[in-house]
């Protein structure tokens, strides 16, 4: 894998400090990230049984180990990285090239965001019990959001109760936590479900009443409650494209009449949900995005490679016209898909997600499209090797095409953008009047 080119334009601007942390991540991401690949795919297709959700292949805590010694650690949070959206998007694409780099920096979603939300909105208390075990990687979280029986795209239609009752047991206030959930990743690793906690989205019902039928932002909650809580069951391990992710995993988690204090479990005040939400949901969008674009990069590189060495019809793929044309096509969408990131990221950093949503809303749609075509297109060029486990393409194609569905389809950004706009074109023509 050839490395990383020196970043040429003023968005690649970087502090002292950020320069020095990128030079050390793009040796740790292209060197023992990177090889570390092989290994934790070994250990994994061992089929350990049961264990393979229950024991981390060893080269990630190593991995984990060599990323601390080096301060490669938690490089998402700007409090502890000193790093700002913009420059940490660049971090993330380094990462992106290397399918462990996330995980091996504590810098994997769900759990940054989850940081995030427990940092900006949590009690002393929250943070002393899942920010600290989170930020020094003893533990894993969830965020559960999406639901099998309604429509998630739209978020206002989540339907999981938080009951409060007075509980005699506990003599304090508690809430009564019905639903089901799936898509919460990280829920089946061992550091969740024994010792780690879920983030919940959800609605306050009263004792004996339906959830609210007025579909507001303003009527839905978060709670953080501990993922081995009783009434907790993990109901099965979700497979993307009949791959189950493991040790990490996707799952489908019902809620069964669990019990939680309010003063423990509520994050911020009730009703607060979706500002939680969207406070959590800006930044990281700029994170998986830089990433796709540094694994957009490995698979545009695998594909010129392949095209230089592989003859057919008498010559090189790359003498071929049609090989010609995915190649740079694909290198402009690269260009493309970075350009409007990394704009996204600087206006966050300048004027806040709130005032970014339009290019939040933008990016989140556009760059997984075009990566998903560059890695289509590598797949076509290396033919039947490219749909097969001998390289990261197959993989990569899994992870990009659910990408365009994760953090809401497509359409739903798409609609975002053009309220925007027309928003935008009512103040000109009315400015015209």
């Amino acid at each position: 894998m050839s490395s990383v080119p020196s970043p040429p334009s003023m968005l690649d601007a970087m502090s002292p400090h950020a320069a020095a942390t990128y030079a050390k991540l793009s040796s740790f991401c292209l060197g023992p990230c990177l090889a570390a690949e092989k290994p934790f795919a070994d250990f994994m297709a061992g089929r350990h049984g049961a264990a393979r959700w229950t024991k981390l292949p060893p080269v990630l805590l190593e991995l984990q180990a060599k990323a601390r010694e080096l301060g490669l650690w938690n490089l998402f949070s700007p409090h502890e990285s000193g790093l700002t959206v913009r420059e940490y998007g660049l971090m993330s694409e380094l990462m992106g090239r290397a399918y462990l780099a996330a995980y091996a920096t504590n810098c994997a979603a769900p759990d940054s965001g989850n940081m995030e939300v427990l940092h900006g909105f949590g009690s002393a208390e929250q943070k002393r019990r899942w920010l600290g075990p989170l930020m020094g990687g003893r533990i894993r979280s969830a965020f559960l959001m999406t639901e099998p029986r309604v429509a998630s795209s739209d978020a206002t239609n989540v339907c999981t109760t938080f009951t409060r009752f007075d509980c005699p047991e506990r003599k304090v206030p508690c809430y009564r936590v019905r639903g089901v959930k799936w898509w919460s990743t990280g829920a089946s690793d061992p550091r969740c479900s024994s010792g780690g906690c879920f983030i919940v989205l959800g609605q306050v019902a009263a004792p004996g009443e339906p959830p609210p039928e007025g579909r507001r932002h303003d009527s839905h909650t978060m709670l953080v409650i501990p993922a081995d809580a009783g009434g907790v069951e993990r109901v099965r391990a979700l497979t993307v494209f009949q791959h189950d992710d493991a040790p990490f995993g996707h799952a489908e988690v019902a809620l069964n009449d669990v019990v939680v204090p309010v003063s423990e479990a509520l994050i911020a005040n009730e009703g607060d949900g979706f500002a939680i939400a969207q406070a959590r949901l800006g930044p990281g969008r700029i994170h998986h995005c830089m990433r796709a674009i540094g694994l957009g990069r490995r698979c545009h590189e695998l594909m010129v490679e392949r095209s230089l060495v592989r003859t057919a019809f008498g010559k090189p793929l790359l003498r071929h016209g049609m090989t010609q044309e995915k190649v740079a096509d694909s290198l402009a969408a690269l260009e493309c898909a970075r350009a409007i990131t990394l704009v996204c990221a600087d206006k966050i950093d300048k004027v806040g997600a709130k005032n970014a949503r339009d290019s939040i809303a933008m990016i989140k749609y556009k760059v997984p499209e075009l990566v998903l075509k560059i890695i289509d297109d590598a797949i076509q060029v290396h033919g039947a090797a490219g749909v097969s486990e001998d390289t990261c393409l197959a993989q990569a194609y899994s992870y990009m095409r659910t990408l365009r569905i994760a953090d809401g389809p497509d359409e739903v950004h798409k609609m975002t953008v053009a309220r925007i706009e027309s928003k935008r074109a009512i103040g000109r023509l009315k400015a015209k009047l």
